[in-house]
């Protein structure tokens, strides 16, 4: 029994680590945009991470039918179909593009909303800025995620990996060079990281897509060929599994953005707080995301092919592995908290000592939800897998807006907590989401 979790675990972990790295070097796309918008100016530090909050809120809600893709091609691959592979991959693409160019309007007038939403009027000018410009990246997001789900439920992860770290290196110099106005360039501050942030995305998306049409092993999908004809019923596949996870998605970076609205209202201060914590903590929670999707490519081959057992056997051994990773990020977080929070500040700013010590009490709460984040994510993995995400939908959305958004606001300002109580509500509202998720799980699982 050893040698058999044994060996799911190097399965897991030879598909997951790549994903893993893939994840952070995605999410330090976000991250260089922070880092240097530190550097920049306060309020334009708080446009961004509110601005960074909207763009992601949409991209999870679109993301759904990309992510869907996964177990299909997975449970696909388990029954040794070609052909659905390609016809669930094409359709998984055209709602993808579809969902990224209908929700530019979103973008174009996002200054009226954020305002009426109680943000400042700078902030919420610098945010729309933003939004205008990297809104046109939708659609290539979209698509890359969707190219990622398609490569890695195939085993072609390493790819993934390497070309989301060179969009990192790009990202950082365009950045540099756009925000600050070097290399002869103009300064153009949020505007500079926002288009920095646009061309990435789309080279991005060409390198992904010529890399899933001409790799060798990969034509006999045909991913690209009559990519414009259509295919009813794997676009319904795609949608009913898709839509579920979308939704899901959005009720739980709904939370976060709905914290980062909060601490708007405490302060710019609190925000750009938040806004550091919040980026350590989703850095913590992609690795993570990244063996939930190798659980989820497992589990779905696993589910695909008939095995019961070895379904289960995953299960297990992918939700060790994380317990396991949260073990060493909470010691991180409470043992280290100044050092990593001065990395995203410039910390000869006037604001700044004010900055960091709201900071580090906040990772401190973020060690207290790495746990409940780690588990509700493994969950949701697992339950796709095995293609189960209505019931899921309902059970996140309620811990997340019937308990933790309403907990944060009451911890937050109802009992005097500020950033703090907000942050509390958080941990309450994932904790909740972990423990009915897996327990939604474990009662569907098939049984041997």
């Amino acid at each position: 029994m050893i040698k058999t979790y044994l060996s799911h675990s190097r399965a897991i972990l030879a598909l997951g680590l790549p994903l893993m790295g893939s994840h952070l070097a995605g999410m330090l796309l976000h991250v260089t945009d922070t880092v240097l918008m530190g550097r920049y100016g306060v309020a334009e530090l708080a446009a961004v991470t509110l601005a960074g909050s909207c763009f992601f809120i949409v991209f999870i809600l679109g993301s759904g039918f990309a992510q869907a893709l996964m177990p299909l091609v997975a449970v696909a691959v388990g029954k040794g179909d070609e052909t659905e592979v390609r016809r669930d991959a094409r359709m998984a693409l055209w709602l993808s593009l579809g969902f990224g160019l209908v929700c530019y309007p979103v973008f174009w007038t996002s200054g009226a909303w954020l305002l009426a939403l109680g943000q400042e009027p700078k902030v919420a000018q610098l945010a729309q800025d933003f939004l205008r410009i990297a809104g046109p990246g939708m659609a290539p997001a979209l698509l890359v995620m969707a190219l990622k789900s398609y490569l890695s439920a195939l085993g072609r992860t390493q790819v993934v990996l390497w070309v989301t770290l060179g969009a990192v290196l790009v990202n950082l110099s365009l950045g540099w060079m756009l925000i600050f106005g070097h290399w002869g360039a103009p300064e153009l501050g949020v505007r500079g990281a926002a288009l920095a942030t646009l061309m990435v995305q789309w080279v991005t998306f060409v390198i992904m897509g010529v890399y899933a049409h001409y790799q060798p092993s990969l034509r006999r999908f045909g991913l690209f060929t009559r990519f414009w004809r259509i295919d009813v019923a794997a676009l319904g596949r795609v949608f009913r599994l898709g839509w579920p996870i979308g939704m899901t998605g959005l009720a739980e970076s709904g939370l976060f953005a709905g914290a980062a609205l909060m601490m708007g209202w405490v302060s710019t201060v609190a925000l750009a707080a938040h806004g550091i914590a919040m980026q350590v903590a989703a850095l913590a929670f992609m690795l993570h995301l990244g063996l939930s999707n190798a659980a989820t490519v497992l589990a779905g081959r696993a589910s695909g092919a008939g095995d019961v057992r070895g379904l289960r056997q995953i299960a297990v051994t992918s939700i060790g592995l994380s317990f396991l990773l949260c073990v060493v990020g909470i010691a991180l977080f409470l043992a280290l908290p100044v050092a990593i929070a001065a990395l995203f500040l410039d910390t000869t700013h006037p604001e700044a000592p004010e900055i960091l010590s709201l900071c580090t009490r906040l990772l401190a709460l973020a060690a207290l939800f790495q746990l409940g984040d780690a588990m509700q994510v493994m969950a949701l993995g697992l339950l796709r897998a095995i293609r189960d995400t209505r019931v899921p939908m309902w059970a996140a959305a309620f811990s997340y807006w019937g308990v933790g958004i309403p907990t944060s606001a009451l911890l937050g300002f109802t009992f005097g907590l500020g950033a703090e109580g907000i942050w509390l509500g958080l941990c309450i509202g994932l904790l909740f989401a972990s423990t009915s998720l897996m327990a939604r799980f474990w009662m569907r699982a098939p049984r041997v």
